[in-house]
């Protein structure tokens, strides 16, 4: 019989020891193995059973044991010892302290999902993790930031494979009682709620749940609440569920929602109100509409709002193709966007916001990431070579512009070493090597052997093959009605055999299926006799997406074969908890994506992190850091008629590489079996690539590059009562309604009959104003070196000078004359033209109002 309803009942925990609910309350236990080694203490085996969950293993343990710890002096003061350890480092300073009183003062950072820890469940994939290594980093460093999300009563969902290999879904139901979570409350005990006008009278409702991620408190919206009709309490049912509305909802209400409640949490916890908001994507696009009806109320016009808002705006993408971007039909979107909604807001101008360019307004999807785009001063992709992706996917939003102008810069994301070393590498580094710091330990240093390294290897190599046979087992006796799983299971994998993992979403474009291009090459493989490999592979598909699940389904059925069951497996379910033992059991960690189109790909460097070397393809951040020492390039086809020649070609070079180069080298060993080259390679990694690929790095350099910038251009144009939103506003008003006339009209040049090195290209270059003043714009040379396809390669910029004109009438009227030189200071090609843009003192990027003028 199926339950009518279910709850939690909280343990009760003896007195003295209720630093183990402060403990447990706080999600810093899930990236601080001290905090785990107390709780593991209490039993071992329930703690892996509860999948290491502080709340759910408290509510488990025989209430004797508890009694017999509660009366154990050295435990109770152990567990003393690692409450104070947190207080201080909630309290103490960290780097961001160090950084000045120009630095932001809070920063609201809103995602769709987080990874935060898999007794947690709301994320789906690389998005959600890199949000919760961001939040983990931040605290660590001491940013002031509060994180926004959605709370998902059924997650994304659990995956199970079919006999025939299909992936199933189910939605087991969340109790967020049971969760490290709170409800924000107000000083009456009373909870907070945020409140979205709809459309026919209509309200939604939404509870806001409280999570301590370290020092960071992270927000989650939940409409499953009595105050709901019964749709809309499915809001939030579910992770990417759901058909269009639902999503606009969803994304209403993280947007719009969010920002409500983070102004009810800092009213409330009377911090600073935040000065940078930051959109991971563009689920969250609707924030900034209402912080604009928000500036609205205080008696500023919509384009004066807009400016105070894309001030202190950040927004990064993750989206390296256009189809992965949410589009919402513009019926859809003007029924919702009404002035109940947001109140002062035209919503033809929220409209405009989401209008694709050069599509008809009138039809044009509602596009959030391009919304996401206008509402930001600033933006990033999430790599290098995705920075230019983004920059050439979304150039339209700035004509005229070449793309290294479009102001999107970029930076690589990194991962959270704490939360994603393994427990026995942290366990080599503190007895051998003196710290804790795994990320920026001395891993080359004598002091550690490289049998003793590789003895470690083998151990975390272990345990990802047991775990793999506990799956596997669990998997079959739910596909079996209980049966006991065939003894083949109890095989499957080798500790001793070179290990390749895989894992990750399975969209097309990252081609679960290219090792299987040439299926007896690959037997061949997997089963040599000398240098056998074996590949330990998961993944989810979304629900809605066939394609993906057929790719599944057919890597499922080709390692059900017999000869191969043993040595290549699909382990169900991929989440959190199977990620922290697939990246250190691995020693190679696989990445075949389609490129340009991984943004990132941040699985390989936690395999990295976990003394794994990488075999990809040279894109997202491995086209930033492969090096011999760190692992392999898959060379990319890129000059191939199609793409399947394109896969062929590139599988066929995974085999060689595999083959040839992989798997010779690992099975190189000394008189102990210690493959010495392997070990040096994995201990350089862990020694000059792991630091780099830090989270910590990355939160830093969002602080340095994006966040403090963003907070002292919000001081900008907020100071004398707004005057420089206001100013900014007029500004764009002018210049917009000038431009259309604004042009280079003739240009001189003289100084270069003969050109060499050194020579002087002097310029005059007459430009039409149209009334605007020559303070308005900027006139520049644009030069560099001339190539075939007539572009200018390595661009450089020179400003013009205006002269100053003694006739009043002609200064007032006519092209103006503006005048300059180009020291010719290399030799070759050479071209240059003059262009105009807008200019003011506030303004971040000459491109940012989208208005250029190019000479003829």
């Amino acid at each position: 019989m199926k339950p009518i309803r279910k709850f939690t009942v909280r343990a009760v925990v003896p007195g003295s020891l209720s630093a183990l609910e402060e403990l447990a309350g706080n999600l810093r236990w899930s990236w601080h193995e001290p905090t785990k080694r107390l709780f593991e203490h209490i039993d071992p085996e329930l703690w892996r059973s509860s999948r290491r969950d502080p709340v759910a293993f408290l509510g488990e343990v025989d209430p004797a044991r508890l009694d017999e710890l509660a009366a154990d002096g050295r435990y109770v003061e152990w567990a003393e010892r690692e409450r104070h350890g947190l207080r201080e480092y909630l309290s103490e300073p960290r780097w961001f302290q160090s950084l000045g009183t120009d630095a932001p003062s809070t920063v609201a950072y809103f995602s769709p999902e987080f990874g935060i820890t898999a007794a947690l469940p709301q994320y789906s994939g690389g998005l959600g993790i890199l949000a919760g290594d961001h939040l983990k980093a931040a605290s660590d460093l001491g940013v002031p930031l509060i994180g926004v999300g959605l709370f998902y009563k059924a997650g994304y969902f659990a995956q199970s494979i079919s006999p025939d290999g299909w992936q199933q879904e189910r939605y087991p139901v969340l109790d967020p009682d049971g969760l490290p979570l709170s409800v924000l409350r107000r000083p009456d005990g009373s909870s907070v709620q945020v409140t979205l006008a709809l459309p026919d009278d209509e309200s939604l409702h939404a509870r806001v749940w409280k999570a301590a991620v370290g020092r960071i408190t992270l927000l989650l919206l939940d409409t499953d609440i009595p105050a709901n009709t019964d749709d809309l309490r499915s809001v939030t049912d579910r992770l990417y569920g759901g058909g269009g509305e639902h999503r606009l909802l969803q994304e209403l209400l993280l947007g719009i929602g969010g920002a409500r409640a983070v102004r009810a949490f800092t009213e409330l916890s009377g911090r600073p109100a935040p000065d940078v908001f930051h959109m991971n994507e563009g689920h969250a696009g609707f924030l900034g509409l209402e912080r604009i009806a928000t500036h609205i109320a205080e008696g500023h016009s919509f384009a004066e709002a807009l400016q105070l808002v894309r001030a202190g705006t950040v927004f990064t993408t993750h989206t390296p193709v256009p189809a992965g971007i949410d589009r919402f039909e513009r019926g859809l979107v003007e029924r919702y966007l009404t002035g109940s909604l947001l109140p002062g807001v035209d919503p033809a101008d929220a409209l405009a916001l989401g209008v694709e360019p050069g599509s008809d307004p009138a039809t044009s999807p509602f596009n959030m990431a391009v919304m996401g785009l206008r509402l930001a001063q600033r933006a990033n992709g999430v790599s290098k070579l995705h920075g230019q992706v983004s920059r050439r996917m979304f150039g339209d939003l700035w004509p005229g512009f070449d793309s290294e102008d479009v102001p999107i810069t970029s930076i690589t994301n990194g991962v959270h070493a704490p939360t994603w070393t393994d427990p026995a590498l942290l366990g080599l580094a503190e007895a051998t090597l003196g710290t804790a710091d795994t990320e920026h330990a001395d891993w080359a240093s004598g002091a550690l052997s490289a049998a003793e390294f590789w003895g470690v290897k083998r151990r975390m190599r272990l345990q990802l093959v047991e775990d793999a046979r506990r799956r596997l087992a669990a998997a079959w006796s739910d596909q079996h009605a209980g049966a006991q799983a065939p003894l083949w299971v109890s095989r499957v994998l080798d500790p001793d055999t070179l290990t390749v993992g895989f894992a990750r979403r399975v969209p097309t474009y990252k081609r679960l299926t290219l090792m299987l291009s040439d299926p007896e090459r690959l037997k061949a493989i997997l089963t040599n006799a000398e240098r056998p490999v074996q590949f330990v592979i998961a993944g989810k598909s979304h629900p809605a997406d066939d394609e993906g699940k057929r790719l599944i389904q057919r890597l499922v059925q080709f390692a059900q074969q017999p000869e191969l069951r043993e040595r290549i497996v699909f382990l169900p379910d991929y989440d959190m908890g199977m990620a922290e033992l697939l990246y250190p059991g691995c020693d190679v960690w696989l990445n075949n994506p389609l490129r340009p189109l991984e943004a990132c790909g941040t699985s390989g460097m936690k395999a990295a992190m976990n003394g794994a070397l990488n075999l990809s393809i040279l894109d997202g951040w491995w086209a930033e850091f492969a090096g011999e020492d760190y692992g392999w390039v898959i060379p990319s086809a890129d000059a191939a008629g199609d793409s399947g020649e394109r896969d062929a070609l590139e599988a066929a070079a995974l085999y060689e590489l595999l083959e040839h180069r992989v798997a010779t080298r690992y099975y190189e060993r000394d008189a102990d079996g210690v493959p010495l080259e392997w070990v040096r390679r994995v201990r350089r990694t862990l020694a000059t690539l792991a630091p780099e690929l830090g989270a910590d790095r990355m939160v830093k350099q969002y602080v340095e590059e994006l966040y403090r910038p963003a907070a002292e251009q919000a001081a900008r144009v907020a100071a004398d009562g707004d005057r420089g939103a206001r100013d900014l506003a007029a500004f764009g008003a002018r210049v917009r309604a000038s431009w259309p006339k604004v042009q280079v009209v003739h240009v001189e040049s003289g100084g270069v009959e003969s050109p060499h090195v050194g020579d002087e290209l002097r310029l005059r270059a007459y430009v039409e104003l149209d009334g605007l003043a020559p303070d308005d714009v900027a006139v520049e040379v644009v030069y560099g070196r001339s190539r075939s396809d007539e572009s200018i390669e390595g661009v450089r910029r020179t400003p013009l000078e205006a002269e100053r004109s003694t006739d009043a009438a002609s200064a007032a009227s006519g092209p103006r004359l503006y005048t300059g030189t180009v020291v010719l200071d290399r030799a070759g090609a050479f071209g240059y033209t003059v262009r105009v843009v807008p200019r003011h003192p506030l303004l971040v990027s000459p491109a940012e109002l989208g208005l250029v003028a190019v000479a003829d």
